[in-house]
């Protein structure tokens, strides 16, 4: 890696960060969506008369929450295919 140029170095290390970056973008809003409904169950098995107000919160908070990884997907895009640290090695124009 000390081999290669500035702005090949940044296109790797950008390339890698975004990989991590949308693992991990992925998995944590999928962990907090797994234990909104999991809460949400135990919820409605304790007071099912409650359940209809559970459900239409839970639809909420699981549409509010998926919004995050679409989130760090829109920043990696960006990140990958408009990158604002490659104009400072690369010269435009």
């Amino acid at each position: 890696m000390a081999e290669l140029e500035p702005g090949a170095l940044v296109t790797v290390v950008t390339i890698v960060v975004a990989g991590i970056g949308m693992v991990l973008g992925a998995i944590m809003p999928a962990l907090v969506e797994g234990r909104a409904v999991l809460k949400a169950l135990e919820g409605m098995t304790r007071q099912p008369e409650a359940a209809g107000d559970i459900r239409n919160t839970l639809i909420i908070s699981l549409a509010i929450l998926e919004t995050t990884a679409i989130y760090v997907l829109l920043i990696i895009l960006v990140l990958i295919f408009a990158n604002p640290l490659l104009d400072r090695f690369f010269a435009v124009g």
